[in-house]
């Protein structure tokens, strides 16, 4: 359980880490809360030759609101997001995943950049994501630009990153009339990882849903949105029937991950009973 020989570096600024990365290129390794990458190297499933640690990056911790989203720095503590009175008044549904990341020490010290950069499977932070139509805001060589959230997650512990890229920022929309979201999983009783998470956004009018968004995490190798369950609920009413007729055979158990926490099939049925019970909330509070 001892790492192997690795350098250290301390960036003061952003444009400092993606210099460094440059200069190293795959021999580096970015830290920020390191729940995730220094087990890694303990295992010596990870070998970085050098570490660049971006904690003392002030820039990168700050949360705002303007222009109708919310700005999360990338090194904002997931206690941060669980304790924030700016989360909490323009996207509830953040705090309350926060509370639920793995214990007190994991969520002091783990950043939303970092657990998105790292993109386990598992993770909670992707279902939300993708439900709440989220953006993540990168700098690399060529510059800043914007990913969308849809779009960043390409598979097994995979982004849309770029060599060299840094994130700097995660935005959500602020919540507006008739909206409202939730988010539900089933954990695994030693990591709290999710065994399935399900984030939902619903906008109602009248009774109606008008749009539908549903994030799914910890059943397959990287999130994903459950599609054909929103299409099936826009344009009808949100209650108890409907939503268990469109959530039912949600995900398909051929492209689902089977391990000690669950098998493929159960976490097919995980996906509808989560899903179920995140419209549910979020329909609740919408109407």
């Amino acid at each position: 359980m001892i790492p192997n020989t690795f350098d250290y570096a301390r960036a003061g600024s952003v444009s400092e880490a993606v210099s460094l990365l440059q200069q190293h290129g795959d021999d580096a390794k970015l830290l920020a809360g390191g729940h995730s990458l220094i087990p890694a190297m303990k295992l010596r499933l990870s070998a970085p030759a050098l570490l660049i640690d971006v904690t003392g990056i002030d820039a990168l911790k700050e949360i705002s609101a303007s222009d109708g989203r919310l700005h999360l720095g990338a090194l904002v503590t997931h206690r941060q997001v669980e304790h924030s009175d700016v989360v909490r008044a323009k996207c509830r549904v953040l705090s309350q995943a926060a509370a639920l990341i793995g214990d007190p020490q994991v969520r002091n010290r783990g950043t939303i950049g970092g657990s998105l950069a790292h993109a386990d499977p598992s993770a909670d932070y992707p279902a939300l994501v993708l439900a709440l139509n989220a953006q993540i805001e990168a700098t690399g060589p060529n510059g800043s630009r914007t990913i969308a959230g849809e779009d960043f997650f390409t598979g097994l512990f995979e982004t849309a990153l770029e060599e060299g890229e840094v994130i700097t920022k995660v935005s959500f929309p602020v919540l507006g009339e008739g909206e409202a979201a939730a988010y539900q999983k089933f954990a695994n009783a030693a990591s709290r990882y999710a065994l399935v998470g399900v984030a939902a956004w619903v906008k109602m009018s009248g009774g109606t849903a008008e749009a539908v968004r549903l994030g799914v995490t910890g059943a397959a190798p990287s999130a994903f949105r459950a599609t054909s369950a929103e299409q099936a609920l826009q344009g009808g009413p949100l209650d108890e029937d409907t939503i268990a007729d469109a959530v039912r055979d949600l995900a398909d158990p051929n492209e689902l991950m089977s391990d000690l926490g669950g098998s493929a099939s159960y976490r097919a049925h995980l996906c509808e009973v989560m899903a179920k019970r995140a419209l549910l909330k979020a329909a609740k509070h919408a109407g």
